[in-house]
């Protein structure tokens, strides 16, 4: 009897209503980080615009990886911290790191060997929820940041062959 209890699982309004605010939280944060990756993008590239060049270029799309990496691990820290106040990891109790480690692992869609305890299992489905539309906010950034780097290295490609080209002539 005992096992038939414990493979029974409801789906509760506590669930929703955290998991919607968890994700609201995770939105927000994304939000606010996409314009600061975006702002620090551009004021590099304006910064560099009197003599852009490869490197310099390349540097600000690298520096905007690792920006939109930074917000993303900042976005697991309120479900991890939720996962640890409620207690919602099976594992050992109170530990900051394994929930950290649950809570990136689902928001990433990867999983790993720790779940959440039954009566908080939707939060998994939701975290990833919250990674994949996040992700796809953070791939839209990047492509944007990507477009521009590349749009600038092919001008500057065309510039030298017109240059090369009058010289010759």
């Amino acid at each position: 009897m005992n096992e038939l209890t414990e493979t029974v699982y409801v789906i509760r309004l506590e669930e929703i209503f955290w998991g919607g605010t968890l994700l609201a939280t995770t939105m927000a944060i994304h939000g606010l980080g996409m314009l600061m990756v975006l702002r620090v993008a551009g004021d590099l590239n304006r910064r560099f615009a009197s003599k852009p060049s490869f490197v310099k270029g390349l540097f600000t799309l690298v520096l905007a990886s690792w920006l939109i990496m930074v917000v993303h691990l900042l976005e697991v820290c309120p479900w991890a911290a939720f996962f640890r106040v409620v207690g919602a990891v099976n594992a050992a109790p109170g530990n900051a790191s394994v929930a950290f480690y649950v809570a990136l692992s689902d928001y990433t869609t990867l999983g790993c060997e720790f779940t959440l305890v039954t009566h908080w299992r939707l939060l998994q489905g939701m975290i990833a929820v919250a990674g994949l539309m996040t992700f796809a906010w953070s791939t839209g950034v990047l492509l944007t940041l990507a477009q521009a780097f590349q749009d600038q290295q092919l001008k500057l490609l065309r510039e030298r062959r017109a240059r090369r080209k009058s010289s010759a002539e």
